[in-house]
């Protein structure tokens, strides 16, 4: 049995599979701000927010040496 976020990185990267390596980080930030943009219409806007936030906050943390 799979879990749900194994089926949705086997999606994630079945589309970047098909797609040239040069268009895969626009493909990657569309994704990011649909998946934003549904939690929103789900889950209201301060989950949303919140969810949105704790990425960036992941983003800047890998960025520090």
């Amino acid at each position: 049995m799979t879990r749900p976020s194994d089926e949705a990185a086997a999606v994630v990267a079945g589309a970047l599979s098909r797609r040239r390596p040069k268009d895969r980080p626009a493909f990657l930030r569309e994704l990011l701000a649909h998946a934003a943009a549904g939690l929103v219409v789900i889950e209201g806007d301060r989950e949303a927010a919140e969810s949105v936030y704790r990425l960036a906050d992941a983003v800047a943390v890998r960025g520090e040496p």
